[in-house]
């Protein structure tokens, strides 16, 4: 059985990446998919979560992949046999060799952005970056956005709608704020 990883990734801090990653992580479970979560990020927010979740929820296996000082990740970062489901929950910023080992495990990608002009711009480099690589054309990975706390009647939601329109990519969601 093979392993169907979505890379939950935005180069912003705040932009919903946990948020995202652990909704989907918990649809999957909840739907009766052995489904593991990992977690890149040094803050360790979707190991917490995991940590506080109601013990009669389906069972998500959590992975922690954020570097240690040590440089030892390799037993912490164990997906069970049979997982049908990893959700990567990468850090903001990554960049050099953790991002390309997200990307090499990655089947999907899902991109929040939220609705700043600051927002915009780092996620249109970061989606320009992403397809520059080769990596993700070469592996065949789908790219996919959310629009996250957004709400139509704010002034920023118009530019948001633009940047999102110019994509060539599928527009998943939108959350409201």
């Amino acid at each position: 059985m093979t392993t169907n990883t979505t890379l939950v990734i935005n180069p912003k801090g705040g932009s919903g990446k946990t948020t995202v990653a652990t909704n989907l992580a918990s649809y999957f479970a909840v739907n009766g998919m052995e489904t593991a979560i990992m977690d890149y990020d040094l803050q360790g927010s979707t190991l917490n979560w995991l940590r506080v979740r109601p013990r009669q929820a389906p069972l998500i296996h959590g992975a922690n992949a954020a570097p240690q000082k040590t440089g030892l990740r390799t037993i912490n970062m164990h997906v069970p046999t049979g997982t049908q489901q990893l959700i990567i929950d990468a850090p903001a910023g990554a960049t050099g060799l953790i991002l390309q080992e997200m990307l090499s495990r990655a089947h999907a990608i899902i991109i929040p952005v939220a609705p700043s002009a600051i927002d915009i711009h780092a996620t249109a480099s970061f989606i320009r970056d992403l397809l520059l690589t080769g990596k993700v054309r070469a592996n065949n990975i789908r790219l996919a956005v959310v629009a996250n706390r957004v709400r139509k009647a704010n002034p920023v939601y118009q530019p948001l709608e633009r940047f999102l329109n110019s994509l060539s990519l599928p527009l998943l969601a939108r959350l409201s704020d």
